[in-house]
């Protein structure tokens, strides 16, 4: 079986590396991203990763997989920042307090899809105006949901998280393996 990754995040292809897989094809999915009015953030990152997995075709001998990432607080939704304001916006929305982080995982092969929610809790300490003005500064914001990248800089703002940390970074590892497995590709099989 061919893996196929749906999604041109080089984050995802690192952490599908530490598995030992290297995708044989990337196919980054044209989804509209943006949140339905009133829309809650499980079901928002639960019906993109649907979106990327239907949106693209595949073979008879590939195993697709898709994911999407997003950040609450409370209803909210805090996307990928558009400029430097909206990020320094999310920031503070942050500092301080918990947040989920959500990533939905999606695996198909043939006709079948396997699915998987992983929910993280991420506490931000509180932060000050040079923190956050250094951290706008870096750039490290952009592309990154919630405006942030936990395996970067923004790893000082965090004094624990309960969940997954791969899954905050984009890709929960032991779900995304399962999933694999259960669709009939495994890291060991490709050796």
């Amino acid at each position: 079986m061919k893996l196929i990754l749906g999604s041109a995040s080089p984050r995802r292809r690192e952490l599908l590396a530490q598995l030992g897989l290297v995708p044989d094809a990337v196919r980054a999915p044209d989804v509209d991203e943006d949140p339905r009015k009133g829309e809650r953030p499980r079901d928002y990152v639960v019906r993109i990763a649907r979106d990327k997995i239907a949106a693209l075709p595949l073979a008879d001998d590939e195993v697709l997989l898709c994911a999407d990432t997003t950040v609450s607080v409370g209803r909210r939704i805090l996307g990928k920042p558009r400029d430097a304001g909206e990020a320094a916006e999310f920031l503070w929305a942050l500092s301080g307090r918990r947040h989920h982080v959500l990533t939905a995982v999606a695996v198909r092969a043939g006709d079948r899809i396997w699915e998987r929610l992983v929910d993280t809790i991420v506490k931000f300490k509180p932060l000050s105006n040079a923190e956050v003005n250094a951290y706008l500064g870096s750039g490290e914001w952009q592309g990154k949901a919630g405006g942030y990248a936990i395996q970067g800089a923004a790893g000082a703002f965090i004094p624990w998280l309960q969940g997954s940390f791969t899954g905050v970074v984009g890709l929960p590892l032991a779900e995304t393996a399962t999933l694999l497995r259960a669709a009939g590709l495994r890291a060991e099989d490709r050796t």
